[in-house]
């Protein structure tokens, strides 16, 4: 009798402990969505504002090769965390191993941008889940049929509920992938604690050089890449190639003055994303910044920022520590944003 008592009360014990644990869990996954210094607020889509329940959903859907038709790839296949969520290939593997069309980028602070693609064809990240999905060479399936398998899987139809008070659907899926992906926030870098959190030397005498070179006006590379994203979001040409294979933005708007345009990359964790450029034809950040010196190739869209730089071997160097102090290493060792 007193060893069954015994054995209630270590049960007891037990589950007051785990109850503790999954509420301390609770509270860090409720973090993920603090604004760092520096940044706006964040904007919720009307009717998918943040709830743990919408955000457990989304991550359990983003890890899942049940989006892809043949089951074989998710969307960390593409977007790896430990790269801030891009991937180290030219171009990405779809379903049947195909070739993607264009440079998987990063999905940090994705939350904040205007527009989605490189063209800047999808208004909003919700709609943005679509474009994987429904592309020949990604995802290549149906929103509703994803829905139908989902609707068999007793543990996606009780998230579902719990999550959007309704059992999974195209609304569903589009709203918990946005969720998750607007907790993508990077803001911990060397330069973000060095300016914006004002822990000193965070940053070192070479990063600050190349900082200032960087936002110089003989370079003006803030001009493009500059806010707290390093990015202004603009459609650019910056003389990669003479003739493209790609489009660009007039892929979306049909407009001639739009060829060989596309969207400016943030510049956050930049030394994780390469290869470089929308096809991802540059291999390292070296040769990035040799084409920038160099002022690129006269395409007749070719931004009139870039000229040629003529820099030295240490400015070349400055620059590089710099785009290495744009590193976020708790972003991409965030145990609340891996599959691990």
């Amino acid at each position: 009798m007193l060893r069954n008592i015994s054995y209630i009360v270590l049960l007891c014990l037990l589950s007051i402990s785990c109850a503790k644990e999954t509420n301390e869990t609770r509270v860090e996954r409720l973090q993920i969505m603090e604004v760092p210094p520096g940044f706006p607020e964040l904007d919720h889509s009307v009717g998918n504002e943040f709830t743990i329940e919408r955000w457990d959903l989304g991550k359990k859907l983003f890890y899942d090769p049940i989006l892809s038709k043949d089951g074989s790839i998710s969307c960390a296949s593409c977007h790896d965390p430990k790269l801030s969520f891009s991937d180290n290939k030219d171009f990405s593997l779809g379903v049947n191993e195909l070739l993607g069309t264009r440079n998987a980028p990063s999905l940090a602070n994705v939350a904040y941008h205007p527009y989605y693609t490189r063209e800047g064809g999808v208004p909003t990240l919700e709609q943005q889940i679509l474009v994987p999905i429904q592309e020949h060479n990604e995802f290549n399936n149906n929103i509703i049929l994803i829905a139908d398998t989902l609707l068999t899987i007793n543990e996606y139809v009780e998230m579902s509920i719990k999550a959007y008070n309704q059992e999974p659907n195209s609304f569903v899926i589009t709203r918990a992938l946005s969720q998750f992906e607007r907790s993508m926030i990077s803001g911990q870098s060397a330069y973000d604690l060095e300016y914006h959190y004002a822990i000193e030397n965070s940053m070192s005498d070479a990063a600050i050089r190349g900082k200032q070179l960087f936002e110089s006006n003989r370079l003006a590379c803030s001009s493009c890449h500059g806010g707290f994203n390093f990015t202004n979001y603009a459609f650019e040409n910056n003389g990669l190639y003479l003739d493209y294979a790609d489009e660009g933005r007039a892929r979306l708007t049909q407009n001639p003055d739009d060829i060989a345009l596309f969207k400016v990359p943030s510049l956050r964790n930049i030394t994780l994303t390469g290869p470089y450029m929308h096809d991802g034809s540059i291999e390292t950040l070296s040769e990035v910044i040799e084409h920038y010196s160099s002022g690129g190739k006269a395409h007749v869209h070719k931004s009139d920022l870039i000229q040629p730089l003529n820099l030295t071997s240490i400015e070349k160097s400055d620059l590089i520590t710099f785009l290495e102090s744009l590193t976020d290493q708790y972003f991409i060792t965030n145990n609340n944003l891996s599959d691990d």
